[in-house]
């Protein structure tokens, strides 16, 4: 299994309740562009309080979700981004309402 480069920009995700510091955007007393390895000790979740060693990094915005070993399995949507696949997702069942509407047409 390759090593997951650690960057940056990477996210970080609270694990007590769910908060995602993106250092793009930085946080309400922290300044855009901040990594969150240069985020000052005593810096805590701005939603619960959680001290950062209760972060998990989750990547950056442009890698693929899901997890690095079942990126190989299915149709190849397993390399599709979190955006991709919800437009995918979305996208199929609004066609699918356009097909199911389209019967109405047929008397």
């Amino acid at each position: 299994m390759p090593a997951t480069e650690v960057t940056a920009l990477d996210r970080h995700e609270c694990k007590a309740c769910g908060y995602v510091y993106e250092p793009a955007k930085g946080s309400s007393n922290v300044p855009a562009g901040t990594a969150f390895t240069d985020l000052p000790q005593k810096w805590r979740c701005p939603v619960c309080g959680a001290p950062s060693s209760q972060f998990v990094n989750i990547g950056s915005v442009e890698n693929p979700s899901g997890f690095e070993e079942n990126r190989g399995y299915g149709f190849g949507v397993n390399t599709l981004t979190a955006q991709q696949k919800n437009l995918l997702i979305f996208g199929g069942l609004a066609l699918g309402f356009l097909f199911f509407i389209s019967l109405y047409g047929l008397n």
